[in-house]
């Protein structure tokens, strides 16, 4: 590096002996590897993504479509990300206790009932295509839905800091889904 670099033609006996521009090369060298040392210990090894790409990818199976993305602002279009992110995990909990208990059929026929309207759900089509009662269909959904409450409770309280506050934190994401109806 010192050969290949513009070192030696800035030496000038003017300005002081060769030996201390060595050691100013020497210190600045050592001093650049370990900041190169320490940069990668806090994550310099991180690539960042950008907004465009992980709202393109995002693995979210609420879709936020172009025209929202240009006019909506980033904070909206975050706090509805957030809250699509935490109902998704709090259903693929469920999901991974259902299929545990051999229930995934079940599970995948209700779960897009789990946050409808009673009145809106057929519980004799539920039945006819389950080939189940509806009573079961009925107490199978209400555990569900049960647990899934339990489940999204947990998943919110791990985002706050104050147990106290996941009601409010609860609310906030509902009413962020909805927005984005």
């Amino acid at each position: 590096m010192l050969l290949k670099g513009n070192l030696l033609s800035l030496a000038d006996p003017a300005r002081g002996r060769f030996r201390s521009l060595l050691r100013t090369a020497v210190e600045n060298f050592l001093n650049d590897k370990q900041h190169l040392a320490r940069r990668l210990t806090r994550g310099g090894t991180v690539e960042f993504v950008a907004w465009d790409d992980w709202m393109a990818e995002a693995p979210s199976q609420l879709s936020i479509y172009g025209q929202a993305l240009k006019t909506w602002p980033p904070e909206r279009i975050f706090d509805v990300r957030w809250a699509a992110t935490v109902v998704e995990q709090a259903l693929r909990r469920l999901a991974e206790e259902c299929e545990s208990r051999g229930r995934l059929r079940m599970f995948t026929a209700l779960s897009k009932y789990l946050s409808v309207e009673r009145m809106e759900i057929s519980y004799a089509n539920l039945s006819t295509s389950l080939g189940v009662p509806e009573s079961v269909i009925k107490r199978v959904l209400h555990q569900l839905r049960v647990r899934y409450r339990l489940i999204l409770r947990d998943e919110v309280a791990q985002t706050v800091a104050n147990p106290a506050d996941v009601d409010d934190e609860i609310r906030y994401l509902c009413a962020a889904l909805a927005s984005a109806r």
